[in-house]
């Protein structure tokens, strides 16, 4: 990643906070991850009740594969929105590629989180600018700033009963294909070195810099 790409990153969340920029393509990304259209398998959308509204609230995230189990962290720390509101929904929550899958998210303690903080790194470059740590370095490091980034491990939860009735999955298929098009335009560098049936990015690829997860 350049330095300039990185300074444009860090600008985004200045503070650790989402700017208004940063807030409009973070909604175009969302919608465009939940198509599952011109999106690796990883770039996924979270939808978790809002806890001061109750009303949906989605994110686009990088799902961190490790040891065969999936792995949501968060790049902004403890202080990011969808953390706070995944712990008030006591883990359960949507993710969305295409189809809808309910899911529980359990909080992993800060001793297990070094080797999946690293393997996010490898799948989410957008998210290196915000996290104090080099991507390649030994475990250890990772270790002393484990504490500040929560990492969550996602696993199916048949508990949750699926209530996205076949007008609202059109009304949300028919939006998408309209802003696809917007994102195709806007990322259409990344999109055009994204390998066409791989589920991961590729060498030198990684989700746009204004993700939550990237971001991402």
């Amino acid at each position: 990643m350049t330095a300039i790409r990185v300074r444009f990153a860090r600008w985004l969340y200045q503070h650790g906070r989402p700017n208004r920029l940063a807030r409009i393509l973070n909604r175009i990304s969302a919608l465009q991850f939940r198509s599952g259209k011109l999106a690796p398998r990883n770039w996924v959308t979270l939808e978790v009740p809002g806890r001061r509204t109750g009303k949906p609230v989605t994110f686009p995230l990088v799902v961190a594969d490790h040891e065969g189990e999936r792995y949501l962290v968060s790049m902004l720390g403890a202080a990011s929105n969808w953390v706070a509101n995944v712990r008030a929904a006591g883990g359960h929550a949507v993710i969305h590629h295409g189809t809808r899958e309910n899911v529980l998210l359990t909080d992993v303690d800060a001793g297990a989180r070094a080797p999946i903080l690293r393997r996010y790194l490898a799948v989410a470059p957008g998210a290196r600018p915000h996290m104090a740590v080099d991507p390649r370095a030994p475990l250890p490091d990772f270790d002393q700033i484990a504490v500040q980034y929560p990492v969550f491990r996602v696993t199916h939860d048949s508990s949750q009963h699926p209530d996205a009735s076949a007008t609202v999955v059109a009304g949300a298929t028919l939006m998408t294909a309209l802003l696809a098009a917007v994102t195709c335009y806007l990322y259409r560098p990344l999109i055009m070195r994204c390998p066409a049936r791989s589920g991961a990015p590729g060498p030198g690829t990684g989700p746009p810099a204004h993700l939550e997860a990237s971001t991402v």
